[in-house]
């Protein structure tokens, strides 16, 4: 291609029509809502996909296979970017993937786009868009405002294809204690007692970390015994930590970003919810998934571990585990299925494991 042809090919591009996508959240968000993605990506091919999220989270964005480029946007916890760094004309179409509005609504609107999909909300009433159910799950949530504007939407189009990094510990039981809020934090003491069962089984245990974990991943893998070659602290590149999912053998974590990544790449997972239940959050019913949940509902922004948390023991865990299909060999990342999107299990009360908690 010649240095013409180039430029041609690129103002062709920028003279592509673009839609806007607000999801400046995490990674466990924007892979729940990669079926809506998907969904906006069929319904409108000559748009250029923008995605509004965080930088770091290009790689995954690129790997749904929807988004054409990722515009850095984020704010602490949950909350709405104070603004949006958009350049040229407005958007042609934009879409609240982020929230039920006004702040999201209105962070959108100032950018004048032909046309808003979003929630309907009293403080927007200019917006027509369809009721917010706060329980919903929230993939499901996504594909129905979808559906409201007359876009087909499919909530089990969430795989992922498969990494092409080696994983750095393949058919290895990852262990993630982390989670974005201590109200899903599992007790550190109580991982290491699922961790010290496994390895009496002969299986290979590794633990994993987000870039400000290291200490919670340093403390699982002293009280768990673990060599260094098994300890991933400090945040994997996406790759890496997408391979190393990818071709586990099991994924055992709270309500976090990799149970999210797992679920994407068909990897069996063991999920332990408390404050949220598994109906708004957790994977699909499918038998290579186990969510662990007493209940009742608590406060997700909580200082400490949710008390029906606390009341999951490891043996529940262990059992959870036992429960789950022998993975063939080569399945990892099987993009050809589909998930049925589906209800949680939930657990028989019983007291926890008190000699392994320190509630806290």
């Amino acid at each position: 291609m010649t240095a013409g042809d180039r430029r041609a090919a690129t103002t062709a591009a920028d003279a592509r029509p673009r839609l806007l996508v607000l999801r400046a959240l995490g990674l466990g968000d924007l892979l729940a809502g990669v079926p809506a993605l998907r969904a906006l990506r069929r319904g409108f091919p000559g748009h250029e996909l923008v995605l509004a999220a965080p930088g770091a989270l290009r790689d995954v964005a690129a790997a749904s296979g929807a988004v054409d480029r990722v515009l850095h946007a984020s704010a602490p916890g949950r909350a709405v970017p104070p603004a949006l760094d958009w350049s040229g004309p407005p958007p042609d179409v934009a879409v609240d993937l982020h929230g039920n509005g006004p702040p999201s609504h209105r962070l959108l609107q100032e950018l004048r786009p032909g046309r808003l999909l979003a929630f309907a909300h009293p403080g927007t009433p200019e917006i027509d868009g369809p009721p917010w159910y706060a329980e919903e799950h929230e993939r499901d949530r996504w594909c129905r405002l979808l559906r409201a504007y007359g876009i087909d939407a499919d909530p089990a189009d969430l795989l992922l294809p498969r990494p092409g990094a080696a994983s750095p510990a393949p058919g290895a039981v990852v262990l993630h204690p982390g989670a974005g809020a201590p109200a899903r934090c599992w007790p550190v003491e109580r991982y290491a007692a699922v961790a010290g069962v496994l390895r009496e089984r002969g299986l290979r245990v590794v633990v994993t970390g987000g870039a400000d974990e290291g200490d919670l991943v340093a403390r699982l893998a002293k009280q768990a015994d673990l060599p260094d070659t098994d300890v991933f602290g400090g945040g994997l590149p996406y790759d890496r930590l997408a391979a190393l999912v990818a071709d586990a053998h099991a994924v055992i974590s709270g309500d976090t970003g990799i149970a999210h990544l797992a679920v994407a790449h068909a990897t069996p997972t063991v999920t332990l919810f408390g404050p949220v239940p598994p109906s708004r959050w957790g994977p699909p019913d499918h038998p290579r998934h186990r969510t662990l949940w007493y209940g009742p509902p608590g406060d997700p922004h909580a200082r400490r571990p949710d008390p029906a948390l606390l009341r999951i023991t490891p043996d529940d865990v262990l059992r959870a585990l036992a429960q789950l299909p022998s993975r063939p060999a080569g399945s990892a990342g099987a993009t050809g299925e589909r998930d049925r999107a589906g209800a949680a299990t939930r657990l028989p009360r019983h007291p926890p494991c008190a000699n392994l908690s320190s509630g806290r």
